[in-house]
């Protein structure tokens, strides 16, 4: 009776033994992937050169072009809260317009709102199409709708 206790006890001590190790590394090495992944100094130095919201010009001109663009933008109420929210950069007259759009209409309007503002020659388009995200709600529902159909 206490050899069976005895040997249990061994195998339960090197299971937690092999398996908090394995754990370990296994925690570590998703904590250095997530720090890894974090770290987009890479992606800072290639685009050092681009312009960005801080290089806005402040002259009056500048500011007149940009403060148009985004009453011109805000006042479409069919673009959505991203396009609203798009990065307008004003140098010397060029136009920069930064950010995602949720699709490429937005893109197009945006894009269009600027021009007619600033001139199809000082407009430079950088906006990229944002894809939507599922809901939380949409994912379960789905799940639910397929546990029904088997």
């Amino acid at each position: 009776m206490k050899t069976n206790y005895l040997l249990m006890a061994l195998a339960l001590a090197a299971t937690l033994g092999l398996s908090v190790p394995a754990q370990a590394a296994e925690a570590k090495k998703s904590t250095s992937d997530a720090a890894s992944s974090a770290d987009n100094t890479k992606q800072n130095r290639q685009h050092a050169q681009e312009l960005t919201a801080d290089q806005q010009a402040e002259t009056p001109a500048d500011r007149k072009i940009t403060q148009q663009i985004r009453q011109a933008i805000v006042k479409d109420k069919s673009l959505s809260q991203y396009a609203h929210n798009v990065k307008i950069i004003t140098r010397a007259g060029a136009v920069t317009l930064k950010g995602p759009v949720r699709s490429e209409k937005e893109k197009q309007a945006v894009e269009k709102a600027a021009v007619e503002v600033a001139g199809k020659e000082n407009v430079k388009n950088e906006l990229t199409i944002a894809h939507k995200k599922e809901k939380k709600s949409e994912k379960k529902s789905d799940k639910v709708d397929k546990q029904l159909e088997k």
